[in-house]
């Protein structure tokens, strides 16, 4: 798979990025396994090799948005991306889009930042066609925004 310790070597990376990366290896867990994602965030997180708190906060608030808001998310993604069901796409990918599609729709992220960093975690764990892949996708859910954002904001009500 190519999940890492995060941290430990290089540079470090930026918070964001770092919380993106524990949240997409805590919903490839959840999503594959069904294991809850409190046990999942709390195994994931105590592992770390370097704590930051700021990270963690910020990958505990975006698993529990995605979670919140998945059946909402995936129809979103299911229809735009029809010639690929969902149960198919690779777990890496369908998370990497439910991150970015939660994100630029009710996670105060711009748009381009969430797509831009969806393409990143694509590359680094995903399939060579990934990238291509979310980025297509994202792209054709951008001009859905404001409608999306709508029905994820009335699912948390």
């Amino acid at each position: 798979m190519g999940f890492v310790q995060v941290e430990g070597s290089g540079p470090v990376k930026g918070e964001r990025r770092l919380a993106r990366e524990l949240a997409l290896q805590a919903l490839y867990e959840i999503d594959l396994v069904g294991h809850p994602p409190t046990e999942v965030l709390h195994e994931l997180l105590g592992e770390l090799a370097v704590p930051n708190s700021r990270a963690e906060e910020y990958a505990r608030s975006l698993v529990a948005g995605v979670v919140a808001v998945t059946p909402e998310l995936d129809s979103y993604i299911q229809s735009h991306a029809p010639e690929w069901p969902l149960d198919q796409v690779a777990v890496i990918d369908r998370n990497v889009l439910r991150m970015a599609l939660y994100e630029f729709s009710i996670g105060g992220v711009p748009v381009k930042v969430a797509i831009n960093e969806a393409v990143e975690l694509a590359k680094e764990y995903g399939a060579d066609s990934s990238p291509r892949f979310v980025n297509g996708v994202l792209g054709a859910l951008v001009p859905h925004q404001e409608e999306v954002a709508q029905a994820l904001r009335q699912a948390l009500t």
